[in-house]
């Protein structure tokens, strides 16, 4: 029996969002990998790699596993009606419903995180809450069938996690050993706890632009959600 995972690929998407779980999805025994998008026109990541989606809206099969990365074109997804649309009527069927990085704030504005426990990179994390999650600051939350990873490198921790739940622990181990996925960064500077402050500041400081331009985004979805507009949480 064939499992279908989708990945959303879409105009500035941060590619190793997507393309760190892709690896892994693609070595999972009968798993037929999808990279999803409106059209199979060639698109940009965020970093201007070229990508090219071989999946549509309109031809996607039901999705065992569907799944949203994050990127700079997560804003323009936030009120996408199309895309909240599609991700919704998927994850009415599918067994696990998961994000990368600020992904999650795209599966907050389709309505699918009130009440539930969810994670994003961490320089965007207090944006979860007005979406109606409960923000948990850990590298991979589970909570039913929601998987959310945090940010970028989070990815292949999440999705080695979901392959452990789709064909067991050995066959995740397995695919580990073949990324040879050991991690060991010159500098222990992943995150702003273990950063060195002047890092932080300067992150932060790089990051406050588009931390308030998506923090107006979910003001104005959360309005939305909250008076129960169609795709709102019921």
């Amino acid at each position: 029996m064939t499992l279908h995972i989708g990945l959303m690929c879409f105009p500035r998407v941060q590619q190793l969002d997507m393309t760190g779980p892709h690896d892994v999805f693609a070595q999972i025994p009968g798993a037929t990998t999808h990279l999803v998008w409106k059209t199979r026109t060639q698109i940009e990541s965020s970093s201007g790699m070229l990508l090219r989606p071989d999946t549509t809206f309109d031809d996607c099969p039901p999705l065992d596993v569907i799944c949203v990365p994050g990127g700079s074109g997560v804003g323009e997804l936030m009120e996408d009606d199309e895309t909240l649309d599609f991700i919704r009527r998927q994850a009415k069927g599918a067994r696990f419903v998961t994000s990368v990085c600020t992904g999650a704030l795209v599966l907050g504005a389709a309505g699918l995180l009130r009440g539930r426990r969810a994670t994003t990179h961490w320089a965007f994390h207090s944006l979860l809450s007005d979406l109606g999650a409960i923000p948990v600051r850990e590298r991979v939350v589970r909570d039913g069938n929601l998987l959310t990873g945090g940010g970028i490198t989070a990815g292949i921790d999440f999705a080695l996690t979901l392959a452990a739940e789709l064909a067991g622990d050995e066959e995740a181990q397995a695919i580990q050993l073949e990324l040879e996925y050991a991690p060991a960064p010159p500098f222990d500077a992943g995150t702003p706890e273990r950063a060195p402050r002047a890092v932080v500041e300067r992150v932060r400081e790089q990051s406050a632009a588009a931390l308030a331009k998506r923090a107006q985004i979910v003001g104005r979805v959360a309005g939305r959600l909250a008076i129960g507009e169609p795709g709102g949480a019921q």
